[in-house]
């Protein structure tokens, strides 16, 4: 079904929220936070596919094995975005099927590294899920117990991503899982490697520009070469673009805290919350909120 609504006659830029919608489940308001655009603009542009679909007369037809890799990318996009989704917001019952979903791509379409990758990338995330809340408060992966992590599935991970690698066609899942790798590489050595998540921030952003991408190098950049630097670099992204971005706000907010600049940082940490969508995350960054007044007093 997801192969189904990445036909060619479908407009690309509607392919993944059409998957999202209509075989994974996922209302409008939830697929317009994961693009950035409001809810009736979402709405719309789903309304706006299906009747093309209809007035198309395109076919509900299973696509033939030999047009697989023209579809994979929307395909992939889809299932990734509803791990995302899931693993945010929802009970974790999607995040699981959309695990089970790369499994089966990594699978069908051995031969791409992409579809390899996004295995190794949700499997990286999924060995830390016992960690990533205590006590319905969200937990940072840099500051997660490593002993709660899944060892078994972050060694299996690797070994995915290595067999992704030596395919020698670098592609914006690998990336995304090499990053996860670089996280999960701390529960051996007992740090993190902020000078390679940097390098590795800045070759995703040159292959796949996103507003996460950009964000979180500046976040780990903040780590690595100092919190004015971090701002440097937030400072760089489209205002217009992250006016609704809730990390991009904590980022700025915690780069702030580290300088000193404690209203500014109140401030960025009143908006994320504002901006919050999910339980855990919005009392962590009250957690943090209480703390930042604390110090100021």
């Amino acid at each position: 079904l997801l192969f189904v609504c990445a036909h060619p006659a479908i407009d690309s830029g509607i392919r993944t929220p059409l998957m999202l919608q209509t075989v994974l489940g996922l209302d409008a308001e939830q697929i317009a936070r994961a693009f950035l655009v409001s809810p009736k603009a979402m709405a719309q542009r789903l309304v706006r596919a299906k009747k093309k679909i209809k007035s198309a007369g395109i076919p509900f037809a299973l696509p033939e094995p030999e047009t697989y890799p023209d579809r994979m990318g929307a395909v992939l996009e889809a299932v990734y975005g509803a791990y995302a989704v899931d693993w945010f917001e929802g009970s974790g019952d999607l995040s699981h099927e959309a695990f089970f979903l790369a499994m089966i791509l990594a699978d069908l379409a051995s031969d791409d590294p992409e579809a390899i990758g996004l295995m190794a990338l949700i499997g990286f995330i999924e060995a830390r899920r016992e960690a990533r809340v205590a006590n319905g408060v969200l937990v940072p992966v840099i500051e997660q117990d490593t002993t709660l992590w899944d060892s078994t599935l972050t060694e299996r991970s690797a070994a995915i991503l290595a067999r992704a690698s030596r395919m020698g066609q670098v592609g914006r899942f690998q990336l995304e899982a090499a990053i996860q790798s670089v996280h999960a590489a701390r529960a051996v050595t007992g740090k993190t490697d902020w000078r390679a998540l940097s390098q590795l921030y800045s070759g995703l952003i040159k292959l796949h520009p996103t507003i996460g991408a950009a964000v979180s190098r500046a976040a780990v950049v903040a780590q690595d070469a100092g919190p004015a630097e971090g701002l440097r670099l937030l400072a760089l992204v489209n205002a217009a673009d992250i006016a609704s971005y809730q990390p991009a706000y904590a980022v700025r907010a915690h780069c702030l805290s580290l300088l000193e600049r404690n209203a500014e940082a109140a401030e960025a940490y009143a908006k994320a919350i504002s901006l919050c969508t999910d339980a855990p995350s919005r009392r962590w960054l009250e957690q943090k909120t209480t703390e930042l007044r604390k110090k100021m007093s």
